[in-house]
């Protein structure tokens, strides 16, 4: 068996660029036979302002992927029992795939890893498109393609279930994602570094983000450092060694499927302080966490402001007494491991 790995384009400044070269070796580590489907170099890799990718790049990517899928069917390489894994089941191209497989009658599997969608009305394909007929329908013949719709959370599956009811729930498989690599990639960074009072925005600059809570602490704790991740234009390596020298990596967010940036965080021992809702109530402990109406917007934050400030001067005095290290270990064991999706697509 072959497995095709469909893979999201891998952005600099995200975990993508990380799966490009992870993914597979973690894959074959696990025993499977692994090609790659990649998409073109000159892609457009900007990502769309308020974005986790660029609109039209992606598309341009996704079209050189099907390409190539498309070429392998006609050069009779995709044989019976192999498997496609796409890295993002948000990618129309898999209706495509399935429409050669099943007319060429090469009996295949194909697993998709769903990050968001327009199901989500904070996600930005929620908040631009909504309950379109055309999105909603095409999301649901997406997962109806896929043998395995991955979700990473249960509040993932939760969220999906509200707007697709009728789909087969025997289809949904809730495991971790494919990130072994952080734990050897992080872990002795957050042992090595000098914390101090600094906190860490690690969210892309979007609406459901709510940035705008972030400066209006930053504005009345002018003791504590407070640094926009994005306004720095760091590497990934760059970013790591600034979140490792913080004690706070910190979330208002009003939407969450998983949260890569916050798991960083408890790697290299800062604290995640997050609100208790969504992906996150599942995750952390109450003490990583405040309460949900804290920050559901921002007039409700102004409300409670003074005691999300108290949480805040409270964990920068006693950031070594919480467990951050228990914390990583729990996440990266039962979030961030993709053994789970391993063994299913071995069987």
């Amino acid at each position: 068996m072959t497995v095709f790995l469909v893979e999201l384009e891998p952005v600099e400044t995200r975990y993508t660029s990380q799966w490009k070269q992870h993914l597979p070796r973690q894959m074959e580590s696990a025993g499977l036979n692994v090609e790659v489907i990649t998409g073109p170099e000159d892609a457009p890799q900007d990502t769309t302002p308020g974005a986790f990718l660029n609109f039209s790049g992606t598309n341009y990517w996704k079209s050189e992927q099907l390409k190539k899928i498309s070429q392998m069917f006609a050069d009779g390489k995709v044989k019976d029992g192999d498997y496609f894994l796409y890295t993002d089941a948000w990618n129309p191209t898999v209706l495509q795939l399935k429409y050669m497989a099943e007319l060429l009658g090469v009996k295949i599997k194909i697993g998709g890893m769903w990050h968001a969608g327009s199901y989500d009305p904070a996600d930005f394909l929620g908040r631009l498109i909504g309950d379109a007929q055309w999105v909603r329908l095409a999301e649901e013949s997406m997962f109806n393609v896929f043998d395995h719709n991955f979700f990473a959370t249960d509040f993932h599956v939760d969220l999906f279930l509200q707007s697709f009811p009728a789909v087969d729930t025997n289809k949904i498989f809730r495991v971790g994602w494919p990130m072994e690599y952080m734990n050897n990639l992080l872990f002795d960074l957050g042992s090595e570094a000098n914390k101090h009072d600094m906190i860490i925005f690690p969210h892309r600059l979007a609406p459901e983000k709510q940035v705008d809570i972030f400066k209006d602490l930053s504005e009345s704790m002018d003791d504590v450092e407070f640094v926009i991740a994005q306004e720095q234009q760091l590497t990934k390596e760059e970013y790591h060694d600034l979140l490792a020298t913080s004690k706070i990596v910190f979330s208002a967010n009003q939407q969450e499927t998983l949260g890569i940036s916050c798991f960083e965080g408890a790697l290299v021992g800062t604290v995640p302080l997050v609100p208790d809702r969504l992906s996150y109530t599942e995750m952390y402990d109450d003490n990583f966490k405040y309460p949900s109406e804290w920050t559901k917007d921002f007039e409700t934050y102004l409300e409670h402001k003074e005691e999300l400030m108290a949480k805040i001067r409270h964990i920068l005095g006693n950031n070594k007494a919480l467990n951050v290290s228990s914390l990583a270990d729990n996440l990266s064991k039962n979030f961030f491991d993709g053994g789970a999706i391993y063994d299913i697509i071995g069987k």
